[in-house]
């Protein structure tokens, strides 16, 4: 007659089963926004390597040496080196 105030495990497991099943959509979104986020920073990279070899001719891109440095970090060195140079430039 007064089982409404015993424990309800049913109502239990069957909020753990929801909350489990919220965070497994949770993290499954969250990869396909880290794939979307990763393939739009390499377009990017991609693209800033395009402009940089229209802007300043291919010969003049960095190649890669021993120093153990990706190519996009070179990249954006080399970027940077050459606003420096074109603001130099200008001033003189």
């Amino acid at each position: 007659m007064f089982n409404f105030f015993q424990p309800n495990r049913n109502g239990h497991l069957r909020r753990v089963m929801a909350l489990l099943e919220e965070a497994h959509l949770a993290r499954i979104e969250h990869q396909a926004a880290a794939e979307h986020h990763g393939a739009l920073a390499r377009m990017y990279s991609e693209r800033a390597k395009r402009l940089e070899r229209e802007l300043y001719g291919s010969s003049q891109l960095p190649v890669g040496d021993a120093s153990g440095k990706a190519q996009d970090e070179k990249a954006v060195l080399y970027a940077l080196d050459a606003s420096r140079r074109l603001e130099a430039q200008a001033k003189a």
